[in-house]
Parts: C-alpha cells; structure tokens; sequence
C-alpha cells in the first residue's frame, strides 16, 4: 500500500502521528549531533592536561584548555578556576551552579521526545477507537454484515495502530539513550568539579 493509500486509510489520525514523527525526529538528530559534538574530548586526558598546567602555577594556561575544549565539564572547570585565589566555597558553589546550568542544557527537548513516545501510542489507539466506531455505523447503515461492509473501519482501525507503534517507539528509545547520555555528563561534570577542588588545594597550601 503506498504512503498516500495508508493515510486515506488511517483518517486524520495519520497527520497528527505524521507531525510527531517530523517533530520527534528533528529532535532526535540535533541532539544526537549536539552531544557527539561534546563528547569528543575524553574527560581523563582534559583533565590531564588541566592538572598537569596548574602543577606548573600555568592558570592563564589551564583557562587557555578549557576555553579550547568544547565539552559541559570544560566550562565547569573553567568556572572554577576563573576564582582562583577566591575561598574554596566560593569556588566549589560557582562549579555546582554551572553544573546545574549545562545540564539544563543538555536535557533540552529531551522530555518532549518522551512525550512523544508515551502519547504516540494512545494517539493511535484513539484512531483505532475512530475506525471501530466506523465499521459499526458501516454496519448500521447497510443493515447486513460481513467483511465488505467493515473492511474500511477495521483497516483504519490498525493502520491507525500500527502508525502509533512506529512513531512511539523509536521516540521512547531515543529518550532512554538522551538520558544515559545525560547522566554520563552529569557525572563527569561532578568528577572534574570535584579533582579541580583537590588540585586548587592542594596549589593553595
């Protein structure tokens, strides 16, 4: 059946799933392209670097590393060391609040996605309800049954069904993967926060 036939067949339903799908799929692939493009510095060789700098008394260097560095943990450990010679409190809360705002960052349109995939579902499930509802006023009109007089109704009914699955679940597979990815984030985010506060007081001492 060509695509044309499935949304003749599957009502006005289709175009609602339709538009999660274009929606849900531009969502997908901006952040699937905005993490890879913060994901290609490892956090252990930064880091490295970072510490190795600040060993020397280099901190004008190590800042020169983090604003080179395109990565969440970078810009966390770039905070903190733009205070350096500042209390380790005041230091430790400015990493903790821009830890805080590149998440918010990186979980930006994810719950849309996830919307998506939980409502996908019922969204097809209602255009299954519409079709049942068709094949009996089919049959209430004809006054007969048999499978001529519901094939309509029926076929819309999982054409509706199955459009719901498609968008639904590569939606929900998609926001499980953001929030792995997140949570990777998350963490090395908090590690670098936390070596760069051993390094600074260690250099303070």
């Amino acid at each position: 059946m060509a695509l044309w036939q499935l949304f003749k067949v599957g009502g006005f339903t289709m175009y609602v799933l339709l538009g999660f799908s274009v929606f849900s799929l531009a969502i997908i692939m901006e952040r699937c392209f905005y993490y890879h493009k913060r994901s290609r510095i490892k956090r252990e060789r930064f880091m490295a670097d970072v510490a190795r700098e600040l060993k020397k008394g280099n901190v004008k260097s190590s800042l020169g590393i983090c604003e080179n560095t395109n990565t969440p943990f970078s810009r966390v450990v770039r905070s903190g060391l733009n205070l350096y010679g500042h209390n380790e409190v005041v230091i430790s809360n400015t990493m903790e609040r821009e830890v805080t705002v590149e998440t918010v960052k990186l979980e930006r349109f994810t719950s849309i996605v996830g919307t998506i995939g939980s409502t996908a579902v019922y969204i097809g499930l209602f255009g299954t309800v519409l079709g049942i509802i068709r094949a009996f006023q089919d049959i209430s009109k004809s006054n007969s049954g048999g499978i001529s007089v519901v094939i309509d109704g029926i076929s819309e009914a999982l054409v509706c069904t199955a459009s719901g699955l498609c968008v639904a679940v590569p939606a929900v597979i998609a926001y499980n993967y953001f929030v792995k990815r997140v949570d990777g984030f998350i963490t090395d985010m908090e590690l670098c926060a936390s070596e760069v506060m051993d390094l600074l007081s260690v250099k303070q001492k």
